[in-house]
């Protein structure tokens, strides 16, 4: 691992400062954050709103506009909730756990020896299930690298906790991946993450093409590692359920366009379990198939009906 920069340090320090605040207050300044970022209209609630106008053309627009603000209410308090559980203790973190639906499938997965692939989605508090999967035993966590050295070496300070295996999403991820499931161990790999072309394919995410990552499809029809598709769901009291759920069989296709179809109707199911709590301020349509004429939908935003 290379030397953690000086930047990455400052930063950590004023998330320490952060996790530190009172719960409630934690929760209070994101909602309010969250809703200032939406009434400012900045990037963030743009991005939104435009995925929601793709994902569900026949909500009304008031509907929906209503939607997008509680989307960056919930987008502000899990900032804050992350900022807590990166820099505090993991006892911390477990605390937060209100029960576990699925935890006999993922017992019985692990007690097979193949290996698990943990699928999850950009839902609720994905950093809370890092935390608990690693308090099992060793976890492989694929991670999006940042463009500044200073953001990676802050996440690599954040989440490189113990047991936590942090793996660049690159074109090398394969190989320590690969030996993680041949040991046995669990990886953990979200699935909606738009890689770049030619690391995954086109397939329908909320009646929409997307470009799709194939790597948990390759990993699993390659290692017969079993596939959970796993999510932390925050409850009305502010604590979470954790669920693990069986992936769509098809998930193992050798035929990567069914593979990646199917991760992607398990995907949305989560995501509509609570629309609130799905990381909708992601560019998930950017690249159009090749030969399809269609433009990038983010350089022709959706009207704010305001």
């Amino acid at each position: 691992m290379p030397p953690v920069p000086f930047a990455s340090r400052c930063l950590y320090a004023l998330a320490w400062c952060i996790g530190r605040l009172p719960r409630g207050l934690q929760d209070g300044l994101g909602r309010w954050l969250g809703g200032l970022a939406w009434r400012a209209n900045g990037r963030e609630p743009r991005v939104a709103r435009r995925n929601l106008e793709l994902a569900l053309p026949a909500l009304p627009a008031g509907e929906r506009e209503a939607l997008v603000r509680e989307v960056m209410r919930e987008t502000g308090r899990a900032s804050f909730e992350t900022l807590r559980l990166w820099t505090r203790p993991r006892a911390d973190a477990l605390s937060r756990v209100a029960g576990c639906v699925g935890l006999d499938r993922l017992e019985a997965a692990e007690a097979a020896g193949q290996g698990v692939i943990i699928a999850a989605p950009h839902y609720g508090s994905w950093e809370l299930l890092v935390e608990f999967m690693a308090a099992r035993g060793p976890f492989s966590l694929v991670y999006r690298v940042p463009e500044s050295a200073a953001g990676d070496g802050f996440l690599r300070l954040a989440r490189g906790g113990e047991n936590v295996r942090l793996v660049p999403a690159e074109a090398t991820a394969m190989r320590p991946l690969w030996r993680a499931l041949q040991a046995g161990e669990v990886v953990g790999i979200t699935p909606d993450h738009q890689p770049k072309l030619g690391g995954g394919e086109f397939a329908p995410f909320f009646g929409v093409p997307a470009l799709t990552l194939s790597l948990i499809p390759k990993l699993a029809a390659r290692t017969g590692a079993a596939v959970l598709v796993g999510f932390a769901e925050r409850g009305e009291d502010g604590r979470y359920t954790l669920h693990f759920e069986p992936a769509p069989a098809a998930i193992a296709s050798d035929d990567l366009l069914a593979a990646t179809t199917a991760m992607n109707a398990a995907v949305e199911a989560v995501a509509r379990r609570d629309l609130r709590q799905y990381q909708w301020t992601y560019k998930r349509y950017t690249l159009r198939p090749p030969g399809s004429g269609e433009p990038n939908p983010y350089k022709t935003p959706a009207k704010d009906p305001r």
